[in-house]
């Protein structure tokens, strides 16, 4: 973390941390403190990451919203979304799940992170060749434009699918009105301490519809008296309606 930090540290012309942690303090206008999430924060993360969850989701879990919903509308949080690999990834697969019968649902995803610097990334959807090659050749040739430069960008109709909003989990509370049927939280975790990991995780209970999944990374777990949630499958958990 030192390492990332010596930077800012250069470039304000900072003696020491300790300086530079008081200059965060004292700035009011929060542009230091998302300086610094910026720096120290990790975003690690492709398309089609960790892909028998995207599996689940379409063949188990979208048909199940699909039968229970009354109102046609799919509410699914991908929280700590980074630059949004992600929460595309399930936009797409939604897309092809309903076909032209999407246009009557309302499958919008609201996408989350505390970093400022790869919101903007998610936001324009613009991806080096190389990041999505892993992804089906029906998806690369719907779904994304060719720029310049070895990138592609996501087209308007996945683009608009995400909704990007910076937000906190540490918060205390969340604000959400309607609970989630969907919460995907994976490999962030990993950087909470035990303690934390349990608040964070009844947050998201609290947050999910009954029946309703969490879908955490393969390198974390949550033991069984850590959480009310009914473990389904490696990294996957049910609110049991």
């Amino acid at each position: 973390m030192s390492g990332r930090l010596s930077n800012v540290l250069v470039e304000k012309n900072f003696a020491s941390f300790s300086e530079y942690f008081d200059y965060i303090i004292a700035d009011k206008t929060g542009d230091a403190v998302v300086t610094l999430i910026d720096k120290i924060t990790t975003n690690h993360t492709f398309f089609m990451r960790e892909i028998d969850h995207f599996n689940y989701f379409k063949e188990k879990v979208l048909p199940q919203l699909m039968s229970r919903s009354k109102n046609k509308d799919l509410r699914i949080w991908s929280a700590g979304c980074s630059s949004g690999e992600e929460p595309y990834t399930l936009a797409m697969l939604i897309d092809e799940f309903f076909g032209i019968d999407k246009k009557w649902w309302d499958t919008k995803i609201l996408a989350t992170d505390i970093s400022s610097k790869v919101l903007d990334i998610a936001v324009k959807g613009i991806y080096n060749n190389e990041g999505i090659a892993k992804i089906p050749a029906y998806w690369k040739l719907n779904y994304f434009e060719k720029l310049e430069n070895e990138k592609s960008v996501l087209v308007p109709k996945i683009r608009n699918e995400v909704i990007y909003r910076k937000f906190n989990l540490m918060d205390k509370t969340f604000p959400f009105k309607k609970k989630f049927q969907v919460i995907f939280c994976r490999n962030v975790m990993i950087y909470f301490d035990n303690q934390t990991k349990i608040d964070l995780v009844k947050k998201f209970y609290d947050s999910t519809e009954p029946g309703g999944y969490l879908f955490i990374g393969h390198s974390e777990s949550l033991h069984q008296n850590e959480t009310e949630y009914k473990n389904v499958l490696p990294a996957v958990y049910r609110k049991e309606s």
